[in-house]
C-alpha cells in the first residue's frame, strides 16, 4: 500500500531514473524543467511547489506536485506526475491519485482539483478519469512544442 511523504532531495535520482527517453521524459514534465535529460539541480525547480514522493514500503515509487495557481487553496493543481516503471499497469497511479486528492481535499482544503494531460499519453488520461476527473472543455486547447511535434494538452478537473 502506497504512502505519501513530502519530497526530499535524495528522492531526485530515482525520480529522474525513470524517464528512460526524451517521449517518456516530456509526457510529465512538458520540458518545463529543462531538456532531457534533467539533472538534481533542474528538479530542485519543485521545491517552490507542493511535492511528494509516493512509497511503497520504504522503496520510492511516485511522485507529483500540488500548487495553486490562483494563490488560493480553494482549487489545486496536480502536476509533474510519474511512477517507478515497475509500479505502472497495477493501480499504483489510481492509487496514488486517490491519496493525492485526500490531501487536496481534507488537508488543504479545496473544493476543486484540475491537471493537463498530453492527447497523447492515454495510460494517464485513463488514470485520471478513472479517479474522478472529468474533461473540461476549452475555447483553445494549450500546446507544446516538443520533439519537433505538437503537443495539446487535455485539461482534466474533479470538484468536491
Amino acid at each position: 500500500m502506497l504512502r505519501l511523504r513530502p519530497y526530499k532531495e535524495e528522492d531526485a535520482h530515482a525520480i529522474i531514473s525513470w524517464s528512460k527517453d526524451a517521449r517518456g521524459f516530456y509526457l510529465w514534465s512538458a520540458g518545463v524543467m529543462g531538456d532531457y535529460p534533467i539533472t538534481r539541480k533542474e528538479l530542485k525547480f519543485v521545491d517552490s511547489l507542493m511535492a511528494f514522493t509516493a512509497l511503497e514500503e520504504e522503496k520510492t515509487a511516485g511522485f507529483f506536485t500540488l500548487r495553486n495557481p490562483e494563490g488560493r487553496m480553494d482549487e489545486l493543481r496536480i502536476g509533474f506526475v510519474i511512477l517507478a516503471p515497475e509500479y505502472r499497469g497495477c493501480g499504483k497511479g489510481k492509487e496514488m491519485l486517490k491519496l493525492a486528492l485526500k490531501y487536496a481535499f481534507e488537508l488543504y482544503g479545496a473544493k476543486r482539483v484540475s491537471l493537463g494531460v498530453f492527447e497523447n499519453n492515454e495510460p494517464a488520461y485513463y488514470c485520471y478519469e478513472s479517479v474522478g476527473f472529468e474533461d473540461v472543455i476549452l475555447d483553445e486547447p494549450e500546446t507544446y512544442q516538443i520533439l519537433n511535434e505538437e503537443w495539446k494538452c487535455k485539461e482534466m478537473a474533479i470538484e468536491r
